[in-house]
């Protein structure tokens, strides 16, 4: 199948309209929540909502990495070899951007699975 995909279009998901594409959509979206998420049916029936559910982890999971980079030195620079600090800043830039990254696929997955369809534009 040969389908136009929106920038950020996760690589695990089959593109919209191919064979279980909503099935490899759902397991994308459940493994960006907490695994305790997969016991809720609600989400398993309506991958729209699943998809609403990921967008706000996602998003909380990137404020949370913002939050940490812009505090991490002066809250632990007492506490912490120069070199921690500076791995941790490492790690929360690695964060932000997978979970920027994370919010665009949601983003672009949520809005197939809404029914919304990509048209390149020239």
């Amino acid at each position: 199948m040969d389908v136009a995909l929106p920038p950020g279009w996760p690589p695990e998901v089959r593109p919209p309209g191919a064979p279980d594409w909503e099935r490899t959509a759902v397991a994308w979206l459940f493994d960006l929540v907490p695994p305790d998420y997969r016991a809720h049916e609600v989400l398993r029936r309506y991958p729209v909502l699943l998809a609403r559910f990921a967008a706000d982890h996602v998003d909380a999971g990137l404020e949370a990495a913002r939050k940490g980079w812009r505090t991490v030195r002066v809250e632990l620079a007492d506490q912490l070899p120069v070199e921690a600090i500076e791995a941790a800043m490492t790690a929360y830039e690695r964060e932000g951007t997978r979970l920027v990254a994370a919010a665009r696929g949601v983003e672009v997955v949520g809005g197939a699975l809404r029914g919304e369809r990509w048209v390149p534009r020239l």
